[in-house]
């Protein structure tokens, strides 16, 4: 399955790199016709970015599930945009992540989209 990410400071495109698949950083006038799986970082106090909701507009037939990054000190909001997206389109959230992520964060992530991808 495509992963489709957006990445503001490099750690959602260094998580990405970690996982060997196939990807593509978003564009907002891009349009994608075959299923993925949006990587995306949290902005503000839990919002994702423009930048991907207007990719979404454009996308989100497609859309299989939601990761997010996220910083821990931002507590109940720590990765929040995957939540949202998740609830505004209706797919399931895969993980989240701290930074760049771990390799228990990439051993997740596959497993996740693993069972995604096969449903």
């Amino acid at each position: 399955m495509l992963i489709a990410y957006d990445s503001k400071t490099g750690n959602v495109e260094r998580f990405v790199g970690k996982l060997n698949v196939p990807s593509v950083k978003i564009e907002e006038n891009m349009t994608i016709d075959e299923p993925f799986v949006l990587v995306t970082y949290t902005t503000g106090f839990g919002q994702p970015p423009e930048k991907v909701l207007h990719f979404l507009k454009r996308n989100y037939r497609r859309l299989a599930g939601v990761s997010a990054s996220g910083n821990r000190n931002w507590g109940n909001n720590f990765a929040v945009s995957a939540d949202r997206i998740a609830r505004m389109y209706g797919v399931p959230v895969l993980t989240k992540f701290e930074l760049s992520g771990t390799s228990r964060d990439v051993e997740q992530f596959m497993k996740e989209m693993s069972a995604v991808a096969s449903y």
